[in-house]
């Protein structure tokens, strides 16, 4: 795993994870800021990661950067809006 990374000059969130040959791959998530508040636009994994859970541990490095940054977020993807509903003790990052 690499370290999570705010890309701001992209608006994205960037993570990347070893796929099973020890290729470098990318989970990423696009965000607009509306106000004080960060919108989670679109989640997406490169496919070879799809189904070994890194879109879920990039959902957690996300949160724990939104909490260290004091930041407000609202999930629009599918994916990030079920994300926190199976994670309820992170609702307090929630706008």
């Amino acid at each position: 795993m690499t370290d999570f990374r705010d890309v701001t000059a992209r608006k994205r969130y960037e993570q990347g994870f070893a796929d099973a040959d020890g290729t470098v791959r990318c989970v990423w998530a696009d965000y607009a800021d509306r106000g004080d508040v960060r919108a989670i636009l679109h989640v997406e994994a490169e496919p070879e990661l799809r189904g070994a859970g890194a879109s879920g541990r990039f959902m957690q490095s996300l949160a724990d950067h939104a909490r260290r940054e004091g930041l407000r977020l609202t999930p629009v993807c599918g994916y990030a809006a079920a994300w926190f509903r199976r994670h309820p003790d992170q609702a307090d990052l929630l706008a």
